[in-house]
Formats: C-alpha cells, sequence, structure tokens
C-alpha cells in the first residue's frame, strides 16, 4: 500500500447537535471547542451561520487556548430560491472575513487547495427532508429550479474566491442534492476549478451510495447505524428526527467500511482535512464526549 499521507481529523458542531441556530437547547459554542480539544481532534468546522461569533479576535484567541484551528466556514441554507441570493452573499462575505482573519491551517502533502475552506450545503424544504434517503419518492426540482440553484452555488463559489477560499459543495441528507443523479448533474454543472465537493460517508451511506465506490468516481473534485437505518427508512420521518434516534452512530459501530476508505485514500495519495459529522438531538448530551473520543481513537486505530 503507498505510504500514507497526513491527514488532520476535525469535527465539527453537528456533533453536539448544532445544526438550526434557533435550537434553544444548543449548548455555548465554547463548550463544542472545549470537547473538541479534549477529545484530541486538530480542528474544528465553524458551524451553521450565527452559532458561533463572527469575531476574529475573539474566536481565534478561544482556538489558539484550545490549540485548535477553524479549517472550514458553513453555509446551511435554502439554495434553491433565487429570493435568498442576496442573504447566501451576505453569509458568504461574513464568513470569508472572519475564516480569512484568523490564522491559516497548516497544508498537507497531497492537499490540492489550501485551508480555510466554504462547505456549501442545501436545506430547508419539508417535502425533501421527509424524502431523505429515498431516491425513489423524493421529489426533484424541475430543469428551471435547478439552473436557480446552480446560479445561486456559482455565486458563493466565485465570492468566496475573491477571499481566496475554496467552495466544496455538500450533498446533504434532506437536500435537494443528495442522490447519485444529482450529485452527477451537480458535477456536471459547476466546473472543478470553480468549486470542489465534501462528501460525507455517513450521508452517501444514508441516501443509497457506496461511498468508498463515490469517493473514487469523483475523486478529481476532490458512520451509520444500519439497525436504526433499516427503521426511519420505514417511516415518514425528517432526517434531523432520524439523528435523533441515533442513526448517525459513532464511527466504527456502523455499517461504512473505514479500513477501507483509508486503503483508499492512500491509493489516491489523499493528504489534507477529514471532519466528523456526527448529527444528533442537542437535548443528547450526556455521551457527546465519550462518542467522539471513540469515534477519534477507531480512526486513528484504523491508520488515519
Amino acid at each position: 500500500m503507498p505510504q500514507a499521507d497526513p491527514i488532520t481529523i476535525t469535527c465539527a458542531p453537528c456533533c453536539w447537535g448544532v445544526d438550526d441556530v434557533k435550537n434553544p437547547h444548543l449548548p455555548p459554542w465554547e463548550t463544542v471547542l472545549d470537547q473538541a480539544a479534549q477529545a484530541g481532534f486538530g480542528g474544528l468546522e465553524l458551524g451553521p451561520y450565527g452559532y458561533m461569533p463572527l469575531d476574529a479576535a475573539r474566536i481565534g484567541q478561544a482556538l489558539a487556548a484550545r490549540g485548535l484551528s477553524l479549517v472550514v466556514g458553513t453555509i446551511f441554507d435554502d439554495l434553491v430560491s433565487p429570493a435568498n441570493r442576496d442573504n447566501l452573499l451576505h453569509q458568504t462575505d461574513e464568513i470569508c472575513a472572519l475564516v480569512t482573519a484568523l490564522p491559516k491551517p497548516a497544508s498537507h502533502p497531497g492537499q490540492r487547495f489550501p485551508a480555510p475552506y466554504l462547505t456549501v450545503m442545501d436545506r430547508g424544504h419539508d417535502e425533501r427532508d421527509y424524502a431523505a434517503g429515498h431516491s425513489g419518492r423524493a421529489p426533484c426540482l424541475d430543469r428551471a429550479a435547478w439552473a436557480g440553484m446552480i446560479d445561486n452555488i456559482r455565486a458563493i463559489a466565485v465570492r468566496a474566491g475573491e477571499y481566496g477560499v475554496r467552495a466544496v459543495i455538500h450533498p446533504h441528507a434532506g437536500g435537494y442534492i443528495e442522490f447519485a443523479d444529482e450529485l452527477e448533474q451537480l458535477a456536471h454543472d459547476l466546473p472543478a476549478d470553480l468549486a470542489g465537493l465534501c462528501l460525507d460517508t455517513g450521508h452517501m451511506a444514508y441516501s443509497g451510495m457506496d461511498p468508498a465506490e463515490t469517493l473514487r468516481a469523483y475523486w478529481d473534485r476532490v458512520d451509520i447505524d444500519p439497525a436504526v437505518y433499516d427503521q426511519v427508512m420505514a417511516e415518514h420521518i425528517r432526517f434531523f428526527d432520524a439523528c435523533a434516534r441515533g442513526v448517525m452512530c459513532p464511527i466504527g459501530r456502523g455499517n461504512i467500511d473505514y479500513p477501507a476508505i483509508r486503503r483508499l485514500l492512500s491509493e489516491l495519495g489523499y493528504g489534507g482535512f477529514i471532519t466528523i459529522e456526527q448529527e444528533r438531538d442537542p437535548r443528547n448530551t450526556g455521551s457527546i464526549l465519550d462518542d467522539l473520543t471513540a469515534s477519534r481513537r477507531f480512526l486513528r486505530d484504523s491508520g488515519f
């Protein structure tokens, strides 16, 4: 097997249930930083717009005190509506201004683009959320609506590029970019020099894709509990409600072959960052640190 390239394992506030900033049960952002450091992560994602303060001095001091770096900013919003363009670009400006004002994360051999990045995800559509994981029954955008979404994403990527930030599109369960055909169309419609892909092993499995095969297929652009998965697939349920039931379990306890993912990354010469996103209900806080520590330990034992 080829020499493994350096990889830094990071995490995201969604591991603490931070997905909707209006949720009254979210933990303080300082708690997220404290526990990310305690669990042995090298950095983290910013989380949804409005969760962490957009104050570079304040965030920078908090990160430095814990030995962490901010690797990626996050837009998790309605990418479909043309009327949301100004809001999306406002978020892009504020997030990119913040992440580029902080100390730059270290680069790794095999890393194509330097951090920080901007992860872009679609959300906010009930008709898709209740069909998450069900490609056969999920409503799809017509040609005009899809083109409008691509225009929104293109505008975000162009604006992020003005800050020197690489936009990466994250197909997300319950959004309008989720399934294999949508990922294929997205890769066709957005040139690689404009935006990359951020592929989530858990979301790919949830949506019926093979993570290793999909990573290989889209390489140039770049854990899930099977018992609970079978239960939630038989119900009319939102994706994040399924997460509250525990469908996204600690890495190593689910049905994804992470040693195979490690072998593939080594074969293809990947070096850079991998972010753990283990979505949960923020009221289920008792096992967060233990779960994240177990996930980090399993990845370390698997060669990450």
